[in-house]
């Protein structure tokens, strides 16, 4: 059985001065940073699908400030104490952009960034699909959609059994909540006060091959929230300090939900917002293309 990857300690200690200096900053200075980052996680997504040929990097790029600021202005982790038992939980729910996942955990030194060139190969740690036994910073393994906020519910609980402060996050995609067992968590979590757990919906309106509307109407969101509920946040996805802002702490005692807009493929302009993008691979001249939009 292949091991876990290991920490790129210098990566780390790289992560936790950035991060600490987002956190003590905040205003313009943590939103400058933060923009910075999110640039970086891009250009390393599009490289990593790009020398991959698989990926959805629609997805992945419409996920990626969400990531950005919860792994560097919220999360409360340690890139070289993976397993610490009073870290803060994250899932990605919607494990297919686990490009992205990785280009951030990477950033913050999980493991070392040379891995992200193994995306998808053959037994590379890094598969399709987070894998918890493999890549450090993965709490659950995803992709089979609609099982992260159960698995985050039981987390949240946990704490509240053992009566610990830390939090449980989980990133779900806006496509994704067509599946009923999301329904079933949030109407468990708020039953029993998960105050600790935050859900984000990455709402970028669009999924496999259409627009969420066109497949099963999700209406609107916040309402379906509250009526489960839960405390219920809108924001723009891709504004960072706005997220810093949404994903703080529960003030009504009940679970909470942050609805973030955002634009699927985000940041290259010829992906923004179009249904082939959720799962089509970049030629060699449009990952260039792409790396220099986003060098501008």
């Amino acid at each position: 059985m292949m091991s876990m990857l290991p920490a790129d300690p210098a990566q780390s200690a790289a992560y936790r001065k950035v991060s600490g200096r987002i956190r003590d900053a905040g205003g313009p200075t943590a939103a400058s940073e933060l923009d910075r980052l999110a640039t970086e996680v891009r250009r390393s997504i599009i490289r990593t699908i790009g020398r991959a040929r698989m990926g959805h990097i629609g997805g992945d790029l419409s996920v990626t400030d969400i990531l950005v600021a919860c792994f560097y202005g919220v999360l409360s982790i340690d890139p070289e104490r993976p397993h610490w038992a009073g870290r803060d939980r994250f899932v990605l729910s919607k494990g297919h952009c686990a490009a992205a996942l990785y280009a951030t955990l990477a950033h913050c030194g999980f493991f070392p960034a040379a891995e992200l060139d193994t995306f998808m190969a053959p037994l590379s740690a890094l598969n399709g699909h987070p894998n918890r036994i493999k890549v450090p910073g993965v709490e659950t393994n995803t992709g089979a959609l609609g099982h992260g906020l159960p698995v985050a519910t039981g987390c949240a609980l946990a704490a509240q059994l053992d009566d610990a402060s830390w939090r449980t996050f989980v990133v779900l995609g806006d496509g994704e909540l067509q599946e009923g067992s999301n329904w079933e968590a949030a109407m468990a979590a708020a039953h029993y006060g998960l105050s600790s757990l935050t859900a984000i919906v990455d709402r970028n309106r669009l999924q496999q091959g259409a627009r969420t509307e066109e497949t099963n109407a999700l209406g609107a969101l916040d309402d379906k929230w509250r009526s489960f509920g839960w405390e219920v946040r809108e924001v723009d996805g891709h504004d960072h300090l706005a997220l810093l802002q949404a994903m703080s702490g529960s003030s009504t005692g009940r679970p909470v939900a942050v609805i973030a807009d955002t634009i699927k493929g985000k940041g290259v302009s010829f992906m923004e917002d179009r249904a082939e993008w959720h799962h089509k691979v970049p030629s060699p001249e449009q990952v260039e293309a792409a790396l220099a939009e986003l060098a501008r």
